[in-house]
């Protein structure tokens, strides 16, 4: 199964400031270029534990004891090493969004650039799928979900729009889709705001976010004393999480201070924000908006 090179190897994996004897996990293993680089990394004693929900991806499971794949989403992560008798890891990588090989696979509803069902989930088992999302909803939850997660500002009428069309027959197919909301898609701006009400309909239907800020609360209480939280982030929303949760250890509001101002928090920064080089995103367009962040358990 062809995947293309990961975004920042090097520098995620450095990131992770590896112990050749510890225990590592990448929460999103797709074609496995991560765990690769961690496993080159790794003494005989070391082992990697790697997540992933999508079918596709276990066809690139690495042949090597030291590696467990695990076929479930990563908002599962605590649970799953205590399955396998792990109670602390020294580091875990996360590489968020979606993969290059789903967009390029047509018939999985990921991509502006095919015609194919409406469906844009991660794992083919799940109810929710974006047909559902498109032509379920109702108007307030639709517009909800281009606003919040697509950040588009003519969300009210889209949302308008999809529910006066679908009373006529189902939308179906992402051309349809793309056909009902022609009205928005201006010459130039096009590309932009479909992949702005795609990422939006992608992210409700696999609950990306909640599934982010279950797995970030669940990396202090995995990670060892000095342990590394190495993570990809692909859009405003979720580095925002991301940010918040390694300053304050939460994600809205500001934790509780003590007499002298400070507060205590699970986590500390590593080194700044790390952003692709413009030659990596002249070989690899996926990597133009991927933000790197780095922390360690205090």
């Amino acid at each position: 199964m062809e995947y293309h090179n990961p975004v920042l190897l090097k520098e995620t994996v450095d990131g992770l400031n590896i112990n050749p004897d510890g225990v590592y996990v990448d929460v999103t293993f797709g074609g496995g270029g991560h765990s690769k680089e961690i496993l080159s990394r790794l003494s005989e004693k070391g082992r990697l534990f790697a997540f992933d929900q999508d079918p596709d991806a276990l066809q690139n499971k690495i042949d090597d004891e030291r590696f467990t794949l695990i076929h479930e989403n990563f908002r599962y992560l605590k649970r799953f090493l205590r399955f396998y008798g792990v109670k602390e890891v020294d580091g875990v990588l996360g590489d968020f969004g979606v993969s290059s090989h789903q967009f390029d696979v047509a018939e999985r509803g990921f991509s502006t650039r095919f015609e194919a069902d409406l469906d844009m989930r991660m794992n083919q088992q799940s109810a929710l799928s974006a047909y559902h999302v498109v032509n379920d909803y109702a108007e307030e939850q639709i517009r909800q979900v281009l606003w919040q997660y697509g950040e588009l500002r003519q969300a009210p009428a889209m949302a308008r729009v999809i529910v006066e069309s679908r009373e006529n027959e189902p939308i179906k197919t992402s051309e349809q889709l793309k056909d009902v909301l022609k009205r928005f898609l201006q010459r130039k701006k096009e590309n932009k705001v479909l992949a702005q009400i795609y990422q939006a309909i992608r992210i409700e239907v696999n609950q990306e976010i909640e599934v982010l800020k279950e797995f970030l609360l669940q990396t202090p209480e995995v990670l060892k004393k000095g342990g590394r939280l190495s993570v990809i982030s692909y859009h405003s929303l979720e580095d925002r999480l991301v940010k918040r949760f390694i300053r304050n250890g939460m994600f809205e509001g500001e934790p509780e201070r003590d007499v002298f101002g400070n507060f205590e928090v699970p986590l500390k920064k590593v080194g700044r924000l790390i952003v692709p080089t413009s030659d990596e995103i002249k070989i690899n367009n996926r990597a133009r908006s991927a933000k790197l962040r780095i922390a360690e358990k205090l």
